[in-house]
């Protein structure tokens, strides 16, 4: 393994994991509210659909790029619509009074969830494809494309666990009272993401 290709590309995976957008909101939200697994399964989620765009793009698998990149106005209207279903249901949803810790089928839907949203954006790709080509790792060097797939998912996990870690620490100092802001804030934030993908396809129809 080409051990500088892959230490960029986990630069490149903390790069396009630490912008806080709407997986982050999900991701702190959830650890404060289910623990750190739950927050760090939203996360992961996002990685793995970040790997699996890059995987598209680095081994140059135009098929499938092509049928996702003919669909990404049905997909990003699919995203957009999930992310204000999930703001609504986040913005409405009540805390236990006591701090419960997301196991089973918690976990999996916290995965499942970022993973979809993050998959509804397949211009993702064309970053990648842009990543591996300024890097000299052009389709169909699958050494090196699988090198750098490898840092990026390393990268972006890395940085969840991290911001997972880190926000847990202080989930012992959220009673139900904050919790509930928490619920409310996240739930608008999230909610505004949504609205404001759903607006940049009306304006792009425009």
């Amino acid at each position: 393994m080409n051990l500088s290709l892959f230490l960029r590309g986990l630069f490149i995976g903390l790069s396009i994991a630490v912008p806080v957008g709407p997986i982050g909101v999900l991701c702190i939200r959830r650890t404060l509210a289910d623990g750190r697994a739950a927050g760090f399964a939203s996360g992961l989620g996002a990685a793995t659909a970040d790997m699996l765009f890059g995987c598209v793009a680095g081994f140059g698998l135009t098929f499938i790029s092509g049928v996702l990149l003919e669909q990404q106005l049905w997909l990003r209207l699919v995203g957009g619509l999930f992310l204000c279903y999930l703001g609504v249901k986040t913005l409405l949803s009540r805390p236990a009074e006591v701090a419960a810790t997301a196991q089973g089928k918690g976990l999996v839907g916290a995965y499942t969830s970022t993973l979809f949203l993050t998959a509804t954006n397949p211009l993702t790709i064309f970053a990648f494809a842009a990543i591996y080509a300024g890097l000299g790792a052009v389709a169909g060097d699958y050494g090196a494309a699988l090198t750098l797939v490898a840092g990026v998912f390393t990268g972006s996990a890395l940085w969840w666990l991290l911001l997972s870690g880190g926000v847990s620490l202080f989930r012992a100092k959220f009673d139900a009272r904050s919790l509930l802001w928490v619920n409310r804030i996240s739930g608008v934030v999230i909610v505004g993401f949504g609205l404001f993908a759903l607006s940049s396809l009306l304006l792009q129809g425009g």
